[in-house]
């Protein structure tokens, strides 16, 4: 790390700097210890911001994919369509929350009477809320946005999207392969567009870098039937979801049973 040549102790530049710095904050380095419990106190107060919006949301597939995609562009009305389907399947469509794949895919769960939430982050650019949300919760920090968009999930559909959808694919990804979370399908969208992706997981499952079996984690097609398919014998049965009755039908599993009961 460089030296820090601001002139401002670092818990005044901590406390004053703008929301989509505090990423930046926490990582230059280490501060005195006051700045350091004030980082940390962010980071709770993200965590309990996003457990209260979210408690109630039911069983979600998160859909992840890139914020630049144009609504009259294929991979839009893609998404969109996978959106549609997920709500049908009864579960709730959580996605990033902002522009581009995420719209479509709140916009499609929205279309058909379903529920759509989005776990926004805070930046200086793309990131605004789209308008097809129930629920939206703005956080701060990275790495607690993508807990969030892991927590509350049972499938995660990985659209066409840069490194931002790369770091929330492999994130889902290493915790599967890790059994830090149960198998939840992980569905990738566009044979062709993450073709090098597919070749580069063989390849290391060739040399050994990963399991053989790490390959079926991953289900890679352009179908969104064969993917809604994929996601419906994944996840209901395997996770004992139950039916129930809100504004559209949806499922409860344990963890939705458990909040339920809270």
């Amino acid at each position: 790390m460089g030296v820090n040549e601001s002139s401002s102790p670092p818990a005044e530049r901590a406390a004053t700097a703008p929301p989509e710095r505090a990423d930046e904050i926490m990582l230059e380095g280490p501060h005195s210890r006051f700045d350091e419990f004030f980082t940390l106190f962010r980071i709770m107060a993200d965590f309990l911001r996003g457990f209260r919006v979210l408690h109630f949301v039911g069983p979600c597939v998160t859909v992840f994919g890139s914020a630049r995609i144009k609504p009259d562009s294929a991979e839009y009305e893609l998404a969109r369509e996978m959106g549609a389907g997920i709500a049908r399947l009864g579960f709730t469509v959580m996605t990033g929350g902002g522009p581009g794949i995420m719209e479509a895919a709140n916009r499609g769960a929205k279309e058909v009477g379903g529920r759509s939430v989005g776990c926004n982050i805070r930046l200086p650019f793309e990131q605004a809320p789209n308008e097809y949300l129930d629920r939206c919760v703005t956080l701060y920090y990275f790495f607690v946005r993508k807990t969030l968009l892991v927590k509350y999930s049972y499938a995660f559909v990985v659209m066409p999207g840069g490194a931002g959808t790369l770091d929330e694919l492999f994130e889902a990804l290493t915790l599967t392969q890790t059994g830090k979370i149960q198998n939840f399908p992980i569905v990738i969208m566009g044979t062709d567009y993450w073709r090098e992706l597919t070749d580069l997981l063989a390849k290391m499952a060739r040399l050994g870098m990963i399991g053989e079996a790490d390959l079926s984690l991953v289900y890679v097609t352009d179908s969104v039937e064969a993917a809604l398919e994929h996601i419906r014998s994944k996840t209901i049965e395997p996770f004992g979801l139950k039916r129930v009755v809100r504004r559209s039908f949806s499922w409860l599993g344990e963890r939705g049973l458990k909040a339920a009961a809270s």
